[in-house]
C-alpha cells in the first residue's frame, strides 16, 4: 500500500524538527505568504491574523509602502554598521525624540526587544548604582540580563543564577515599590500592560506613582514599551495618558513593521553612553530605518492609533457577554480575552483550526494583536468565529457568568 504523502504543513514541520532549535512549542503549520490582516499556510489554508507575529505586524503582511521603501533602500545600499551615519536611521531617530517630547534625548538602535532592554541595563549602570526593581509576571526578553529583570520563575529557573541586584515587587502595588526603592536602586522598570502575563492592565495611577517613587530615590525610571508602543494601545508607547515621562523607553517589535528593530530612547534627564561603551553591528540597518519610518508614516496618516481604541471597544461589547468570559481588558488593539476556567490553549487551537491566528498568553487568556490596518468587517468575523467556537466549547454552560 502506497504510503500517504505528506502535506506542506506536515513535510515543513518534519524539516522544522530535523534542523531547528525548539525553544518555542514545535509549530502546527508553515505560514508562506499573507496580504493584509491574512495568511496563507503551505496547505493553502488561509487565517485571519489576530497575532501579527506577537503584535509586530504592525501594518498587516506585504505592506506595498514597506515593500517599496525596502525595494528602494536595498537597491542603495543594505548594510552599513554603526561606524557611518546615514539618512532613513538619522530621520526616524528624530520623530521618535519628537514622540517622546525631549529634543534632548538620545536613540541607541538595535535589533529586538530584548537587546533594548539589555542597553538600558547597561546604561543604568552609569549612574554608579546597582540594583535594579522589576515587576513579577513582567516579561523584558529572554538573552542574560534581560531575563534577569523578567519576573517569571518558570521562564528564570533552568538558568539561574541570573544577575544580581534584581529586586521584584508586584506590579500595581506602589506600596511594596516604595518600601523597595533605596538610594542604591539604579533603575526601576515597568510595562505599560504585562502583554506576556496575560495582558494585565494597572489600576490608573500606577504608572505615575512609579515615576515618582523612582525619583524620591534618584533612580531611572524605565518604561517598557516594546509590546504596548508604536500605537498598539492607542498611543505611541502605551503610558501617556498617565501624563509620565521616562527616563528610558525601550520599543522593538512594531517598530520595523516586521523588520527586526529595537530601540532605547534615553532621555535628557538619563546619562549618555559614551563612544565605545555600547553598540550593535545591524542596529539602525538603513533598510529596516526606511521600513520603521513608513510604519510612522501610516499610523499618522491613517489615524490607526485612534481607530485601535474604536475597535478595542466594538470587540469588547461584542463579546463581553458570551458564556465564561470573565473580562476583556487591555488597551487599544492589544486585547486580553479572560476566561473563568483555563481553556485557553484548547480556544486558541480551535481558533486556528477555524481560520484564526491568536496566542494563550496564559491558561485562561487569550492574546488578541491584529495589525494596526485591521478593519472593522475582519473583527466582526472574528467576532462571529470565536462566538460560535465559545458557544461550542461552553455549551453546558450558556448563561453561566463567573
Amino acid at each position: 500500500m502506497a504510503r500517504a504523502r505528506k502535506t506542506g504543513n506536515e513535510s515543513l514541520r518534519s524539516d522544522f524538527l530535523a534542523s531547528i532549535a525548539t525553544s518555542y512549542s514545535t509549530p502546527e503549520i508553515a505560514i508562506v505568504s499573507g496580504k493584509g490582516a491574512y495568511l496563507k499556510d503551505a496547505d493553502g489554508k488561509t487565517y485571519l491574523d489576530f497575532l501579527s507575529g506577537i503584535a509586530t505586524n504592525a501594518l498587516g503582511a506585504a505592506h506595498p509602502k514597506i515593500i517599496a521603501a525596502v525595494r528602494e533602500q536595498i537597491g542603495k545600499v543594505s548594510h552599513i554598521s554603526n561606524l557611518y551615519a546615514h539618512p532613513e536611521n538619522i530621520r526616524l531617530a528624530s520623530r521618535l525624540r519628537e514622540m517622546v517630547g525631549d529634543s534632548e534625548s538620545r536613540v541607541f538602535f538595535c535589533n529586538s526587544g530584548a537587546e533594548a532592554n539589555e542597553a538600558a541595563i547597561k546604561l543604568s549602570r552609569l549612574t554608579g548604582r546597582k540594583e535594579i526593581i522589576a515587576m513579577r509576571g513582567a516579561f523584558h526578553g529572554r538573552t542574560l540580563g534581560a531575563l534577569s529583570i523578567t519576573g517569571q520563575q518558570s521562564k528564570r529557573t533552568p538558568f539561574l543564577p541570573l544577575m544580581s541586584g534584581i529586586r521584584f515587587v508586584d506590579f500595581d502595588d506602589l506600596k511594596g515599590l516604595r518600601r523597595a526603592v533605596s538610594r542604591r536602586t539604579a533603575m526601576v522598570i515597568v510595562e505599560p500592560i504585562q502583554g506576556e502575563n496575560g495582558v494585565v492592565v494597572p489600576e490608573p495611577g500606577f504608572l505615575q506613582g512609579v515615576a515618582e517613587i523612582s525619583r524620591s530615590c534618584g533612580a531611572l525610571f524605565a518604561v517598557d514599551a516594546v509590546q504596548t508602543g508604536m500605537g498598539r494601545t492607542g498611543s505611541w508607547f502605551g503610558y501617556e495618558d498617565e501624563g509620565v515621562r521616562p527616563e528610558i523607553i525601550t520599543l522593538a517589535k512594531a517598530l520595523g513593521g516586521g523588520l527586526p528593530m529595537g530601540a532605547m530612547i534615553a532621555t535628557s534627564t538619563a546619562p549618555q553612553f559614551s563612544p565605545g561603551q555600547h553598540g550593535s553591528t545591524f542596529g539602525g540597518n538603513p533598510i529596516v530605518a526606511a521600513a520603521a519610518n513608513v510604519v510612522i508614516d501610516v499610523i499618522e496618516k491613517d489615524q490607526l492609533m485612534e481607530r485601535a481604541i474604536a475597535l478595542h471597544e466594538m470587540l469588547k461589547e461584542a463579546v463581553i457577554e458570551l458564556p465564561m468570559i470573565a473580562d476583556v481588558r487591555g488597551g487599544g488593539l492589544l486585547i486580553g480575552i479572560v476566561l473563568s476556567e483555563p481553556r485557553a490553549k484548547e480556544l486558541a487551537a480551535k481558533l486556528q483550526e477555524n481560520g484564526i491566528l491568536v496566542n494563550a498568553a496564559t491558561d485562561s487568556v487569550i492574546r488578541l494583536a491584529p495589525p494596526l490596518i485591521v478593519s472593522k468587517k475582519e473583527i466582526t468575523r472574528f467576532v462571529e468565529v470565536f462566538s460560535r467556537i465559545v458557544q461550542a466549547l461552553f455549551k453546558n454552560r450558556s448563561g453561566v457568568r463567573p
